[in-house]
């Protein structure tokens, strides 16, 4: 990648410069209770480098959807108070994003203090499809750091999107690529361009239509592609075989037939099921066949003799890219085939396979289920942005670090 670094704003100095950092704090909350602080744990390093360096740190991010405007259940209050706890220093929240709170704030910063902007959502032309729009809110947030001010891209989780604190801002101000994005990118360039074969990818999730752009540009590169989670049962459905009332997109039928014709010898999918009665954590359960899913029913997770198989397939790989649960891993009862799947790329790992976990429900289940995460190679912070770089599409928030 041919952009600056972290490191290279670092030797140039920053002690006493105001440095805006652009961070991917957006965690899951359950009231002001944070759930998963992973996205925050993974962005300290970053902003510890730069407040130890001396540097007056500015950090913006988002959370949730808010539409616009400000909405207390999207406030970053809960997680400025676990930023802090992690950096071991003051974390202030601004009450605002670039207005006269926010201002008031940076203009008191002293050297190694950290600012936290109350949530970029907040402010509709964030996510404005007005480039105008978003040149304006970008240069609100260069006038918050003045002249001789820097900007740090570190939420990779965002650089799939043309947004002014992550896109526009960045031609404002000198830039660079915080540990995290600079980390990300080698990362998934290794899935791309020198994967050490055989190559397995493993794909989950309720939706074929998320995939199906990853689906595409994988199989024809890959030798295994492992298919679970809810957007299996429309591959069943292509071949035939009654789904019950499982997850099924009636429009992606045809498209999953395609795929199975053309990708025969790479697509895998279960042969056998664990069903429930009902979507929840006590519903009557049994695993059947993938055949013999009977109507009112509705698979929630890959079956046993599935992750035997998937396990054989997986342990034996050199590469391995994961992204998407197998079942509703959340619910303790289905959270077996996830589990199994995990652990059998991180026996692949420790033979010395490249791992790597697309981020999103992937990561959060390695957390929740009490699986290693040193047990895989790389655990991506974001998602989207990582099945967007394997699509082959071009990541607006890198292209512009490289301009």
């Amino acid at each position: 990648m041919a952009v600056q670094t972290l490191q290279d704003l670092l030797n140039a100095g920053v002690e006493g410069r105001t440095v805006l950092v652009r961070s991917d704090l957006n965690v899951p909350l359950d009231g002001d209770k944070i759930t998963d602080p992973g996205r925050i744990i993974a962005s300290a390093p970053t902003l510890k480098a730069l407040a130890e360096a001396g540097a007056k740190v500015i950090v913006t991010a988002h959370l949730g959807r808010p539409d616009g405007k400000p909405d207390p259940k999207f406030s970053l209050a809960p997680v400025a108070v676990k930023l802090a706890e992690v950096l071991g220093r003051n974390v202030q929240l601004a009450g605002d994003v670039v207005g006269q709170d926010a201002l008031a704030r940076s203009e008191g910063l002293t050297d190694g203090d950290v600012l936290l902007l109350e949530n970029i959502r907040f402010d509709a032309r964030e996510t404005s499809k007005d480039e105008a729009e978003r040149t304006k809110l970008a240069e609100a947030l260069v006038e918050l750091v003045g002249d001789d001010g820097a900007f740090v891209s570190d939420g990779f989780g965002v650089v799939h999107r043309a947004q002014a604190s992550v896109y526009d801002v960045a031609k404002l101000l000198p830039h660079y690529a915080g540990t995290l994005v600079a980390a990300e990118v080698e990362v998934l360039g290794k899935l791309t361009q020198d994967a050490e074969r055989p190559y397995a990818v493993v794909l989950g999730g309720s939706k074929v239509s998320d995939k199906l752009a990853v689906i595409e540009a994988l199989a024809p590169k890959v030798d295994t592609l492992v298919i679970g989670g809810g957007m299996f049962y429309t591959f069943l459905a292509a071949q035939g075989v009654s789904v019950g009332n499982s997850l099924c997109e009636e429009s992606m039928i045809e498209t999953c037939k395609g795929l199975l014709d053309r990708y025969a010898d790479v697509i895998h999918i279960p042969q056998d099921v664990v069903i429930a009665d009902s979507f929840s954590a006590d519903a009557e359960s049994k695993t059947v066949s993938v055949l013999e899913i009977p109507d009112g029913w509705m698979g929630l997770d890959i079956g046993p003799q599935s992750v035997r198989r998937f396990a054989a397939i997986l342990t034996s790989a050199k590469t391995v890219f994961w992204n998407g649960p197998m079942g509703v891993f959340e619910f303790e009862k289905f959270s077996a085939g996830t589990k199994g799947v995990a652990e059998a790329i991180i026996e692949a790992t420790g033979k010395g396979a490249f791992s790597v976990v697309g981020g999103g429900d992937s990561a959060a289940a390695v957390r929740q289920l009490d699986l290693p995460e040193d047990g895989f190679s790389h655990i991506s912070t974001g998602g989207g942005a990582s099945l967007e770089y394997l699509e082959g599409k071009e990541l607006p928030g890198i292209s512009v670090l490289e301009g």
